[in-house]
This record gives C-alpha cells, sequence and structure tokens, in this order.
C-alpha cells in the first residue's frame, strides 16, 4: 500500500510551516506494510494544486493526505468539506489575492473528504493528541487543493481516498505572537499523522462520513 502525504512552504510572514516540518519528518521513513511518499507544496494559487496532482499522477498512491497550518486552532482538525471557492485572506506567495472566485466554474460547490475522517478522529485522539472534526477548510490554498484534489479524482473515477487535516501553530511560532496563539508539538504532530496512516492502512475502505 502506497500513500501520499503533503504539506506546505511557509507563507505570510512566517518562516517555517508545521506541515511542511511533518512531511520532512516523514520522509524515507520506514513503515510496516505501507510506503510513504511525500511532497511540500507551494503556496501558489495555480502551482500549489498542479504539484500536487502531478504527485498523484507519478505515484498513484491508495490514499492521500494533504497537511497546512491553521493559526488558532487547538487540534489536529480533520476537514469533512472543501468548498468551491477562492477567497484570499492574505495574498499567496507570488503575490496574488483572489476574491469571491470558483475554483472550477463547473464543478459542483462542495466535496466531502473520502477519508473515514470519524474513525481518523478516535484513533488520533487514542494516541492522546486532541482531534477534531472541522467543517471548513477555508477559502485559501489549504482549501483549494482539497478541492482541486477531489474534484480530480472524480473526475478520473478514482477510488482514492483524499482528504485534508490541519495542524496547529508550533510553539516556535505562537511564542513570536501577541497574545500568544494555540500551538502542538512537532512530535505530537507527527504522531498524529502516523496514527491516521496506520489507521488507514488497516481500514482503508472504512465509511466516508462514519
Amino acid at each position: 500500500m502506497k500513500f501520499l502525504v503533503t504539506g506546505f512552504e511557509p507563507f505570510g510572514t512566517s518562516t517555517i510551516n508545521p506541515s511542511a516540518q511533518v512531511v520532512q519528518a516523514l520522509a524515507g521513513r520506514q513503515f510496516n506494510g505501507f510506503v510513504v511518499e511525500t511532497a511540500v507544496l507551494p503556496v501558489q494559487r495555480h502551482l500549489g494544486p498542479q504539484t500536487l496532482l502531478n504527485h498523484v499522477q507519478q505515484h498513484q498512491p491508495d490514499a492521500v493526505i494533504c497537511l497546512g497550518e491553521a493559526g488558532g486552532r487547538t487540534a489536529v482538525s480533520i476537514e469533512r468539506i472543501a468548498v468551491n471557492l477562492l477567497d484570499f485572506g492574505i495574498a499567496d506567495n507570488n503575490g496574488l489575492v483572489v476574491q469571491d472566485e470558483p475554483i472550477a466554474p463547473d464543478g459542483p460547490a462542495a466535496y466531502f473528504a473520502t477519508l473515514p475522517v470519524r474513525t481518523l478522529q478516535q484513533a488520533v485522539l487514542a494516541a492522546g493528541i486532541p482531534a477534531e472534526l472541522s467543517l471548513s477548510a477555508g477559502a485559501f490554498l489549504c482549501n483549494q487543493v482539497m478541492y482541486e484534489l477531489l474534484h480530480f479524482l472524480a473526475g478520473q473515477q478514482l477510488a482514492v481516498p483524499a482528504g485534508f487535516v490541519h495542524l496547529p501553530l508550533l510553539p516556535e511560532q505562537a511564542a513570536s505572537q501577541k497574545p500568544p496563539r494555540p500551538s502542538m508539538a512537532l512530535e505530537g504532530m507527527v504522531t498524529a499523522v502516523t496514527t491516521i496512516l496506520h489507521t488507514l492502512h488497516h481500514v482503508p475502505q472504512a465509511p466516508t462520513l462514519a
């Protein structure tokens, strides 16, 4: 079995991104019974989603887990829905700001994640890491790559479980903000994502919304 796990490069005023650090921690790690391919995506409207889809086509994974940073979150947030909307609160790393535009003009209003989201949440909680289900991946690149991934898989009629997981800030990011924001240690995030991978390895076809 093969998984693809992606993160994002730093964006905005930050020089680090917890999702990239988790991906780097997983890169090259040996797992029992499955392989993990990794990639760090550009925070750019066009290049970010295209890089993700290139890796999907190259590696042909059995499941895809995209990771991203969400400042203010207090737990690992497993996203349930990606919406067909671009509405950037800040510029991407190319300086582009998009407001009130669809991701895919002819696409559906939203897609549900095709991962067994509740099963994954319960597994992460059982591993001792705060975890929650989330109904909003926002309207920036995180939501966009989730939507474009699910749109691509649906269009190709590929039964590949896929979804998005938001991570809190790292402590060093939170400490530099006033007032300090919620954070989680990198070790806890890596444990959460490896727990998700092991859970998917054992129950890859679990019901999506259960």
